[in-house]
């Protein structure tokens, strides 16, 4: 191929909510996309947690079709796959690659224990970027870069342990793991079978990353440690760059980075993070949507519009964003209160939005803290970033600049970096980043407002140690 034609890479985003597939050129433009919504998931016992049927094949499938269907370049021209999926997911296989179970979501109680070989169908145990890697090639070949968790894996070699010992605490034999690369590695080429699926060229090389996190942290440009990203999503945390594993912080934990051999220290974070600004939005109902549209305006563009006119610190409303209990707190419940009359719908969704800042700016500055590096920026990235609302909030409660990410899916293009280099598009890791990745709007601080938002979070952080008690004297009544 000419080095004069574009080249093109497709971007295998499988989120916590939809795969998103987004087709972007060698200097990180999207030029088509794809998403479908992941189905709700399967709850069938206390504890477990599982995408239903085949799910996340089956969206990553719908997503692909239409990206590729709404491709307006030649596809000779599209040179590679990458891919990036859900972290802290365990897919068991079959033999043949199939599934002998529903995948275990992040959210089952599960993946935090060690496997039980209970099926004896069973022949495999990986992450759900080993499976799809695995639907997509036909290989047994994952990137080490999304073992976080309950694995055999060395963090400082990222490579599974030798020890034998070590090996058995998992429950999981070495015969039953997949076999591992780095990031940039090419897991394989898409099979006859994955291209009908998908409409992606059969034989294009599919390229690993790493976990959707780290992902999204290269997507970003997530480079200097004095900078804080703050992933939006379904779960919202900081996350800052490093060179060491330091598995006994305890400010945070490290997360292995989309760049080999490099880490990430995540903070740690609000579990229902977005989840709950749409949990409200939802709640609202016909009334707010009827409101939007008499504004000609969406419903979330409405909601931050109003919400933009309630004072910081919402005339003394705080949340506490426990919507989903912690496992070792499992009594606790989510938490407004404050209310003297003054306070409406408007003032409730703001007080969401300051209450995910102020989480994430304490369990920041504990990070900071540990680490010895005061953070001078913050970058935004997820679907919350594309509210100014919210990103003038962060900017308020934490006193420093923040710009959100320019790409609408950071891990899309986090995960066409990685395919960029790995490819040879791009010579090294820096190199792609410099050509595929732009900063977008930058949000100054008040500091008035960051003096309020000091003061408001000295108080949010020992709301728990009053509210405790409480939710557990409620908990033997409601459960």
């Amino acid at each position: 191929m000419s080095s004069t034609r574009p080249r093109y890479f497709v971007a295998i985003d499988n989120g916590s909510q939809s795969s998103k597939v987004t087709v972007f050129d060698q200097f990180g433009r999207a030029v088509s996309e794809g998403r479908q919504p992941l189905r709700a998931s399967a709850t069938p016992r206390p504890g477990v947690v599982e995408h239903p049927d085949d799910d996340l094949w089956t969206s990553i499938g719908a997503a692909s079709r239409q990206a590729l269907a709404r491709f307006p370049g030649d596809v000779a021209d599209i040179v590679g796959v990458g891919l990036c999926t859900i972290r802290f997911c365990r897919a068991v296989l079959r033999a043949d690659g199939t599934l002998a179970q529903p995948v275990m979501s992040w959210m089952d109680e599960r993946v935090s224990r060690p496997y039980e070989h209970t099926d004896p169908e069973a022949a495999y145990v990986t992450t759900s970027s080993g499976y799809i890697g695995h639907r997509m090639t036909g290989n047994l070949r994952d990137t080490a870069a999304n073992y976080a968790g309950m694995w055999p894996l060395d963090a400082d070699t990222w490579q599974w342990t030798t020890d034998d010992a070590e090996l058995a605490k998992y429950g999981i034999p070495r015969e039953m793991l997949f076999d591992l690369v780095l990031p940039g590695d090419v897991l394989g080429e898409v099979t006859r079978q994955a291209a009908a699926h998908t409409g992606i060229p059969a034989g294009l090389p599919v390229v690993a990353s790493a976990n959707d996190k780290a992902v999204e942290a290269l997507g970003c440009g997530l480079r200097d440690p004095r900078t804080l990203l703050v992933s939006l999503g379904t779960y919202v945390a900081g996350m800052a760059t490093g060179p060491r594993n330091m598995p006994n912080a305890t400010g945070f934990w490290t997360n292995y980075a989309a760049t080999p051999h490099a880490y990430l220290y995540e903070s740690d974070g609000v579990r229902r993070g977005m989840w709950t600004v749409s949990w409200y939005r939802d709640l609202l109902g016909d009334e707010a949507i009827g409101k939007a549209r008499a504004a000609g305006l969406s419903v979330e563009d409405h909601l931050n519009q109003e919400a933009a006119k309630v004072p910081p610190g919402c005339d003394g409303l705080l949340t506490v964003l426990d919507w989903l209990a912690p496992t070792d707190a499992p009594y606790r419940k989510g938490t407004l209160l404050g209310f003297d009359g003054r306070q409406g719908r408007y003032h409730i969704y703001r007080s969401i939005l300051e209450a995910l800042a102020l989480t994430v700016y304490e369990a920041g500055r504990r990070m900071s803290d540990e680490l010895g590096t005061p953070y001078r920026e913050l970058i935004l990235s997820g679907g919350g970033a594309q509210s100014d609302l919210m990103m003038q909030i962060f900017a308020d409660v934490f006193g420093v600049p923040a710009h959100r990410s320019e790409a609408d899916s950071a891990a899309g293009l986090g995960a066409a970096i990685c395919a960029a280099v790995g490819l040879g598009v791009h010579p090294d890791f820096d190199s792609a980043v410099d050509a595929m990745v732009r900063p977008g709007q930058t949000f100054e601080p008040s500091q008035a407002h960051h003096v309020l938002y000091e003061r408001l979070a000295e108080v949010h952080r020992t709301v728990r140690g009053h509210t405790d008690g409480i939710y557990q004297r409620t908990y033997q009544v409601f459960g």
